[in-house]
């Protein structure tokens, strides 16, 4: 019995050996494959930012392209037509007033932008 004993021990030993000469073995292979993985997980990470990036800056482009369109359109509302500024203002006076904004009016009568003084003697 001793000596089966010591033959399942020698056969223990030797496969724990082997075993774990193959671990050394391996360790090699799988640093280069892990390292392989790392990479390619970072060139992913960084593609995404970079089209992230990309698609941000077309959405500004394409932003910017719109606001230049849209006071384009006013530009040319307000030069064929004169009344489009008074009628903008006005809007603009009801919406003050109507929001509170405005607490109380005062009226200077002008002619051509100049302020009507009249005298009193």
């Amino acid at each position: 019995m001793e000596q089966n004993m010591g033959g399942i021990i020698f056969g223990v030993g030797i496969f724990l050996l082997m075993l774990t000469a193959a671990g050394m073995a391996g360790c090699p292979a799988y640093n280069v494959y892990s390292s392989r993985m790392e990479g390619e997980a970072i060139l992913a990470k960084s593609q995404a930012s970079r089209q992230a990036l990309v698609s941000q800056a077309q959405a500004e482009k394409d932003a910017a392209t719109l606001r230049a369109d849209a006071i384009g359109i006013v530009g040319k509302a307000a030069k064929d037509f004169p009344e489009y500024r008074e009628q903008e203002f006005i809007g603009s006076f009801a919406e003050a007033l109507h929001n509170g904004t405005i607490s109380q009016i005062i009226y200077v009568p002008t002619e051509r932008n100049i302020p009507i003084v009249e005298r009193r003697n």
